[in-house]
């Protein structure tokens, strides 16, 4: 027998013995400053329920909190209903400590992420750099085989066009 199905036994017996109605279960789990719609109270108290899979964080534990009152055991609850307040005590419990770590887990993956976009942006702005070095030296490469060329020109129409070009030959 798994866990939330001997709970969910256990939260039906007490709902029997106390006489409590569906709406009296909603607002005895938003007296204990929780929410669950009637849909969901009505759908963990329906026969064969305890066959069928609810979220325990959003679902069991809000109810099971108003009708065992887990928070406190006392010498008179038999039992069964001091191993579940016990059970539930400890599933709380470690909810809890999952919740922390996965804050935890959250800021370190944000501060990664943060290192890493600064490192990404560092070398982003290196590489425009370099770009940019490399377009200047290209443009001093591209000026200077132009001038090359417009010297060259300058002098061969000096060599064509001279006029002592054809001296010797007559």
């Amino acid at each position: 027998m798994n866990n939330s199905k001997e709970i969910i036994l256990k939260l039906k017996e007490v709902r029997l013995e106390k006489g409590l109605s569906l709406n009296d279960i909603v607002e005895l789990v938003e007296k204990n400053g929780d929410y669950i719609s009637r849909s969901s109270v009505q759908g963990v108290f329906a026969d064969g329920s305890e066959d069928a899979v609810f979220k325990y964080e959003e679902t069991i534990r809000p109810i099971a909190n108003a009708l065992l009152d887990i928070d406190r055991i006392e010498t008179e609850d038999d039992l069964d209903t001091q191993a579940l307040k016990t059970l539930l005590q400890y599933k709380n419990q470690r909810i809890k400590e999952l919740e922390a770590q996965l804050d935890k887990d959250k800021i370190k993956y944000h501060e990664k992420l943060d290192k890493e976009r600064e490192q990404s942006r560092k070398s982003i702005e290196f590489l425009k750099e370099q770009i940019a070095y490399k377009d200047k030296r290209m443009d001093l490469l591209l000026d200077s085989i132009q001038q090359k060329e417009e010297r060259f020109n300058e002098l061969l129409a000096h060599v064509l066009y001279c006029p002592y070009r054809n001296c010797g030959k007559e």
